[in-house]
């Protein structure tokens, strides 16, 4: 167990680089840039990302190269806090390892469907070299599924991969793929809170985890019927495995006939309760709306150094997730307005809560 200095020793420190995340005024900064140069300039000279930036040349700066740049910075953050809880940061510091190796397998999965597996190489970071088991570079390399399975076959992905290797001319099943690899992610999470963590600190860290398996789940049922017309059947096989939404209301919600009778369904769960009253712009954002408000909560009220620490990841993710919405929307000529939409942080004050 953590001694009481170790553990405010990470209270003390994830709250203060919690406290040099960006702020409202920043994206308001970030929306009036014009290209993903400037995005790059400002990030360098006027936050908290200066020094994972240095040396970069903004002018000649990929998209890609910039995404994985600000990665990078949430690596080196986490890796910082793990120094203060050694016993149970190095195995949680195991799912931010899986969980941008799932990245970039899904990433290069998409490449490889639009006929572009070479742009890879722009996006491939190189600061996850010194952590992962995968060959990055043969990663950068492959133009087929048969070369994908070659480069992951050193890995425990190779065996979730290979049952989805498709016929010659039928496409990719990339919602099935993507939903055994973070089934897989999930179960090595609350492998790790069964084994490292007790108490309430390991009834929090489910909470967190289940919930938002939840919402993920509830998104997917309304994507699926919605865009898809997904049979009942396709629906349940492409649900994460955990959550707390009991069998009876998952099956109400997979065959009801149409997204309020969904949502009907979901209202009558604790974490629908609490959430569908948050508002939100598009159903794709609201997991992350809910994941970000609650870790906002969590990293200012909770004693337990693993529940801030995965607070402190959690905000730092969707941050990321909103630097990299500008930089698409500049990419796609989109006006400031319409990108700030989109954006999680920018409109946080703005929501019902």
């Amino acid at each position: 167990m953590l001694s009481t200095l170790s553990s405010n020793a990470i209270l003390s420190k994830a709250r203060a680089m919690y406290g040099r995340c960006l702020t409202k005024e920043n994206f308001k900064d970030l929306l009036a840039c014009q290209s993903v140069g400037e995005v790059a300039a400002y990030l360098k000279s006027h936050t908290a990302y200066n020094k994972t930036l240095a040396g970069i040349n903004e002018n000649d700066i990929h998209r890609g190269q910039l995404e994985s740049k600000l990665k990078q910075k949430l690596f080196e953050d986490y890796a910082s806090l793990c120094r203060y809880e050694i016993s149970v940061g190095e195995h949680f510091s195991q799912y931010l390892i899986m969980r941008s190796e799932i990245e970039q397998i899904l990433h290069s999965i998409l490449l490889l469907e639009a006929g572009k597996p070479e742009e890879y190489i722009f996006a491939m970071p190189m600061y996850l070299n010194r952590h992962t088991h995968i060959n990055l570079s043969a990663l950068s390399q492959i133009k087929s599924y048969s070369d994908l399975l070659d480069a992951l076959s050193h890995t425990p992905y190779y065996k979730l991969l290979e049952k989805f290797k498709p016929v010659t001319g039928v496409p990719i099943n990339y919602t099935g793929i993507e939903n055994a690899l973070y089934t897989y992610l999930f179960k090595n999470v609350f492998d790790v809170i069964d084994k490292y963590t007790r108490g309430e600190t390991a009834k929090q860290l489910r909470e967190i985890f289940n919930s938002y398996v939840d919402l993920v789940n509830y998104v997917r049922i309304i994507r699926l019927k919605d865009s898809y017309q997904a049979s009942p059947d396709f629906i349940r096989s492409s649900l994460l495995p955990f959550g707390n939404i009991s069998k009876r209301l998952l099956t109400e919600m997979i065959e009801a006939d149409n997204e309020a009778k969904v949502t009907a369904a979901m209202n009558k769960t604790l974490i629908g309760k609490r959430s569908l009253k948050i508002d939100h712009t598009y159903i794709d954002e609201f997991p992350n709306i809910v994941k970000y408000m609650t870790s906002r909560h969590d990293i200012h009220f909770s004693t337990h150094p693993s529940v801030v620490m995965f607070s402190y990841t959690f905000i730092m993710q969707v941050e990321l997730t909103d630097i990299i919405t500008i930089v698409e929307g500049i990419r796609y000529k989109m006006s400031p307005d319409e990108i700030a939409k989109l954006l999680i942080i920018f409109n946080f004050g703005e929501r019902s809560d």
